[in-house]
């Protein structure tokens, strides 16, 4: 799955997103100016959005969880099959991500982006000042190129996804074929 995405959407399409699924975007202090990050990297900082009062907030966290044991490396992608997410659920916005294909470097380089939008999200959760992104088997845009997918929220799920108490099993599951396309990067 990916190690690689990229988020550089306008801040104000965002809000605008949110705010048409009833969800408006809230800041604790003041709105963030967010550079546009055309590759998103392990441990790198990146927006994520959770709940917070009666909408959600954007807030910028390392991606990546620290590693189980020692000289692992970060836990950037967790699979969600046959588990429960009952705290620290978060979207993460993408505009696109990155998958790669082939046995030697250069590996081939693939960019991922969901057909017909501007940007959209990932299933996350948050564990303290961290994020990772949720993973499943691949649908058949992305079973070409790698054995499992980010898993993909659409903007109708997105209250559910991040309501604490609501069973989200069903929403994490392979986007539909014609959902994603990809192109070499």
């Amino acid at each position: 799955m990916c190690n690689r995405y990229g988020y550089n959407s306008p801040l104000h399409l965002l809000r605008e997103r949110f705010s048409q699924q009833d969800l408006p975007l809230r800041w604790p202090t003041a709105a963030p100016n967010l550079a546009p990050l055309d590759e998103i990297r392990p441990t790198d900082a990146a927006p994520i959005i959770r709940p917070f009062e009666d909408g959600v907030r954007l807030d910028e966290l390392r991606w990546g969880f620290a590693p189980p044991r020692p000289k692992a490396g970060p836990v950037i992608n967790f699979r969600s099959e046959n588990r429960r997410f009952t705290h620290g659920r978060c979207l993460a916005p993408a505009s696109c991500f990155f998958e790669f294909t082939g046995e030697k470097y250069p590996k081939t380089k693939w960019r991922c982006t969901v057909v017909g939008e501007p940007f959209f999200c990932f299933a996350g959760l948050v564990r303290d000042d961290h994020f990772t992104l949720l993973t499943c088997e691949p649908g058949p845009d992305i079973a070409p190129y790698h054995d499992r997918q980010p898993v993909i929220v659409s903007p109708t799920d997105w209250r559910e996804w991040l309501t604490v108490d609501a069973d989200v099993a069903h929403l994490l599951k392979p986007a539909p074929a014609g959902t994603i396309s990809v192109t070499k990067a």
